[in-house]
């Protein structure tokens, strides 16, 4: 996901989508564990996605509060 899409969300929808990304990642440790992982750069990607939505986040809350 771009940083500008990420931009453009509501806080509500940047956590809403924070919690589908921790569950995919749960979701792809589980398959890494279990063997069955087929995606690895899977794995990769959702990590670099949780830290710029957690980042982005962490800005617009900053800018609120300035």
């Amino acid at each position: 996901m771009k940083a500008a899409d990420v931009r453009a969300m509501t806080p509500d929808q940047l956590e809403d989508e924070l919690q589908n990304l921790k569950k995919e990642q749960f979701n792809l440790r589980f398959q890494k564990a279990t063997g069955q992982l087929e995606k690895t750069a899977r794995v990769k990607q959702v990590r670099r996605d949780i830290a710029r939505m957690k980042t982005i986040a962490a800005e617009k809350s900053a800018g609120n509060k300035a």
